[in-house]
């Protein structure tokens, strides 16, 4: 299929500015997993669902795959460490990090501007990702400022 090549995108989908999360699940045997995602939209808001895409190459895949719920953890101003450390390919992302388990049993990352967990409604093939879908089933925020990503940079917004 033609299209631009990875570095023109790259250029092109970095003008527009996102917000930063973690997505966290469990694996089939119960260990917490977690990968900064920024490929995260609303989708409906009848029923309440959103879309996260994972490359199929990355540990989050086969989890999520698995998965029954999942949790997109809403990075604040302060919290470009984490991001970092959820992108890297290191085995235990979650060493030293803060977090609690919801009713679901799904890790949710502690400071969070919100915590937006999901029911795992269905999942579609994208490239070389997977598109996963959510159904919104609770969470909580907070009034802290979100960490964006722009132009291959972090920053924050502060809202007036």
């Amino acid at each position: 299929m033609p299209g631009v090549g990875p570095a023109r995108f790259r250029e092109l989908v970095g003008c527009f500015a996102t917000g930063v999360t973690v997505l966290t699940t469990r694996t089939p045997d119960g260990q917490p997993v977690g990968m900064t995602a920024s490929a995260v939209a609303s989708v409906s808001l009848d029923p309440p669902l959103v879309l996260v895409c994972v490359d199929r190459r990355h540990d989050m895949h086969p989890a999520l795959g698995a998965a029954r719920h999942f949790v997109l953890n809403v990075l604040a101003a302060d919290q470009e460490p984490l991001s970092r450390r959820f992108a890297d390919l290191t085995d235990d992302r979650f060493a030293g990090v803060t977090w609690h388990d919801n009713a679901d049993g799904m890790p949710v990352l502690q400071g969070v501007v919100a915590a937006i967990e999901c029911e795992k409604q269905g999942a579609v093939p994208a490239g070389d990702h997977t598109a996963f879908f959510g159904l919104v089933t609770g969470g909580r925020t907070t009034a802290r400022d979100p960490l964006v990503y722009y132009r291959s940079a972090y920053g924050a917004l502060h809202p007036e």
